[in-house]
């Protein structure tokens, strides 16, 4: 055999061995545990959505899937971690519609941009429940037209919380604020969690949030609610009207969670991913406990889920330059 041919032999059987070690190890994700970045604390809606998929995820890959809650700066904390973080599929972000609202603050703040969203994958969406009103049992509003007299009565006395500016409890609140022509005193917290312990405790008045994260407070009397953000009402309250009801044809607001990841993983672990996801989204003991929750699964898969994310964050960018600079 001619040495050129011997050595474009080689050639060849190099390549060969490349290829079949390059499919070894995008076939072999996950190769570690994996981290779900949650930037808000535990007990909120990205919480709530992350942990039964984790599981589901857990039992099927067989490796860890570690709920990490980052919490900070709104959410942006968490967003930026795995916006940054290699797109080898072992970090993954579970987060909610504050993700395009987040970096349009930095804008209006003139702040370095902590990230953009193309710089992270949509995989699926997992949960788009609309916000619910809410105040303690004991305030004494029992309608949202009460509620509005008494805070137009009395300018920035009645305090609400939020995840943080720009967050999605404070921009369903100042959406609606905008539309009611009331002014209210914006108390930021690092999530639902601790915002709901204090709605409930009474240093704060008001609150937006999922059903998810109310549903249980209410059942037990400590919280009422007074409207839904939805266009129409909710199988878990079907008693309680939407804003548009209520003559609020601006108001709506979707509270969603989803799985993002960075861009520029390969093909097969996204793959691998969306059907991991969607098998999630079917399973009984998942729906079950979102359900129990007050949470409808609302399962997108990546294209019609970044389709969504592209027109709801319009939408919300749009309101979080109206509201300005708070």
């Amino acid at each position: 055999m001619k040495r050129r041919d011997f050595l474009a032999g080689l050639g060849g059987l190099s390549t060969l061995a490349l290829t079949g070690r390059t499919a070894h190890a995008q076939e072999a994700w996950p190769s570690k545990n994996i981290s779900m970045v949650v930037p808000f604390p535990a007990g909120g809606q990205a919480d709530i959505a992350a942990r039964p998929v984790a599981t589901y995820m857990q039992k099927v890959l067989g490796k860890a899937v570690i709920i990490d809650n980052r919490s900070g700066a709104g959410g942006s904390l968490g967003n930026s971690t795995v916006a940054r973080a290699a797109p080898d599929g072992h970090t993954l972000l579970m987060t909610l519609s504050s993700l395009a609202v987040l970096p349009e603050s930095d804008r209006i703040y003139g702040r370095p941009v902590a990230y953009e969203v193309d710089q992270l994958q949509p995989i699926a969406r997992v949960l788009a429940d609309p916000t619910l009103f809410a105040v303690p049992a004991s305030a004494p509003w029992k309608n949202i037209q009460e509620f509005v007299a008494d805070a137009k009565a009395r300018p920035g006395a009645i305090s609400y919380g939020s995840s943080g500016p720009f967050g999605t409890l404070h921009v369903s609140m100042e959406m609606f604020a905008l539309s009611a022509g009331i002014k209210m005193l914006h108390v930021p917290y690092r999530g639902a969690a601790p915002a709901i312990s204090d709605l409930i405790g009474g240093q704060i008045q008001a609150l937006a949030s999922a059903p998810g994260t109310l549903k249980q407070h209410v059942d037990a009397g400590t919280l009422r609610v007074l409207a839904n953000f939805g266009a129409e009402r909710l199988a878990a309250f079907p008693d309680l009207p939407t804003f548009k009801e209520l003559g609020y044809s601006d108001v709506e607001f979707y509270i969603w969670a989803g799985l993002f990841a960075p861009k520029g993983m390969p093909a097969p672990v996204v793959t691998k991913l969306r059907e991991t996801v969607r098998d999630a989204m079917k399973d009984p003991e998942v729906t079950k406990v979102f359900e129990a929750a007050g949470n409808m699964p609302a399962y997108q898969d990546s294209e019609a889920f970044a389709a969504f994310v592209a027109k709801d964050s319009e939408r919300l960018v749009a309101t979080a330059k109206r509201i300005g600079k708070v």
